[in-house]
Parts: structure tokens; C-alpha cells; sequence
């Protein structure tokens, strides 16, 4: 059965809907962030794709866009404490849900970017694979989330300068490991994640 192209359709002013998208599951420091958007049918916003998908300065003016047009948002997130005690993906549960309850408006249904819901959530749900880029709402949500990320990750490079979070935003790359090894994780890194956890264990 093929699924229809949900970002073509036509949306109902009368239905709203609410998408939500995380960012951040896969970096070794920091909070994952998690949004939730209401878009307004009779603004749209053109130009909404998954994040990924997107420039650094095209994510911040479509940002501004969906702040001032859309019916509703709220960006939400989980802890590193909470990270490492849950596990990253009951974290990112918990960041969407945080996320869903934060809007001012009733959506009548709950799009979920992946093939998980968070459980409890007050409207009815359902998971979208791929949805970022073939949702409205959960491309703006994706935005916001990364948008807020990336913005966590400059206020970790001001509080610590050593390790470059303005560069790679807490993501393992060859960068990170390297300061990683130098310096020791700092109070932002994950402690639960392998490459930090095992750093621990052999210092």
C-alpha cells in the first residue's frame, strides 16, 4: 500500500494538527530537545523541510517564520541527568511529551516524526516514518528543535571552551573525541554513552 503524500494535502482550517520532532539523540553531550508545532492553515509557511535538510541561516529565518505564524509551539527537553538515567530514547520520550503538553491550543491529532509515540500524551497520536520531510508541522517542529539545540551547544562552548561544541555540537566526531581525550568529559557529556562511559572507566 503506497501512503499518501501528507505534505501535498490540502489542510482542513477547521483540523489542527500537531507535529513533533526531536533533535539531538545522537550526540555524546548535552540534552536532547524535542518541539511541537500547530501550524495556523491559513498562514502557511513556505519552504518547510526536515531540518537536516536545510543551511544553518535557512533554519533560523524559517524559525522566526513558524515562532510568528503558527498557531502554537513549545520546545521542550531532557536532562543530561536524565539521559543517563533513563536511556536516550525514553529521554527523547520524555523531551516530546514535555513538548505536547507545553501547547496553548488543542491539536485534534499528534503526528510523531519516527515509528514511536510517548506514552500519556492527551490527543490521539500516531508515528510517521520520515515524517520530517513529509509533514508540515513536523518539519517545523524539526526546526525548532534543532534551532534550539544549536543554540544550547554555543552556551555549552562559552561554559566550556575547550572542548568546540560551536563546531561540532556535541556530535562524536573526530574533533570531539580528540578534546574528549585531552581534557576529560566535562559536566555536559553523557556519561551513559559508550565513548564517555568507557573514557571513565579506563581514567
Amino acid at each position: 500500500m503506497v501512503q499518501p503524500d501528507l505534505f501535498a494535502m490540502t489542510p482542513d482550517p477547521c483540523v489542527l494538527i500537531a507535529g513533533v520532532d526531536e533533535a539531538g539523540r545522537g550526540p555524546l553531550a548535552g540534552p536532547v530537545f524535542a518541539a511541537a508545532v500547530v501550524l495556523d492553515p491559513e498562514h502557511p509557511i513556505s519552504g518547510l523541510a526536515d531540518s537536516k535538510a536545510l543551511t544553518a541561516a535557512r533554519r533560523h529565518a524559517l524559525a522566526k517564520d513558524i515562532h510568528r505564524y503558527a498557531r502554537s509551539w513549545c520546545v521542550a527537553q531532557a536532562s543530561v541527568e536524565e539521559i543517563d538515567h533513563l536511556n536516550i530514547l525514553e529521554a527523547t520520550m520524555l523531551a516530546m511529551h514535555r513538548a505536547c503538553e507545553g501547547l496553548s491550543c488543542a491539536p485534534v491529532e499528534i503526528l510523531v516524526d519516527g515509528n514511536r509515540i510517548p506514552r500519556g500524551l492527551a490527543y490521539p497520536a500516531r508515528a510517521i516514518i520520515k515524517g520530517d520531510a513529509r509533514v508540515a508541522a513536523i518539519s517545523a517542529a524539526s526546526i525548532l528543535a534543532k534551532t534550539a539545540r544549536d543554540a544550547y551547544c554555543m552556551v555549552l562552548h562559552a561554559r566550556y571552551p575547550l572542548y568546540a561544541f560551536d563546531q561540532h555540537k556535541g556530535y562524536g566526531t573526530a574533533l570531539h573525541r580528540a578534546r574528549l581525550a585531552e581534557h576529560g568529559p566535562c559536566p555536559a557529556h553523557r556519561r551513559s554513552f559508550a565513548p564517555v562511559r568507557q573514557m571513565l572507566e579506563t581514567a
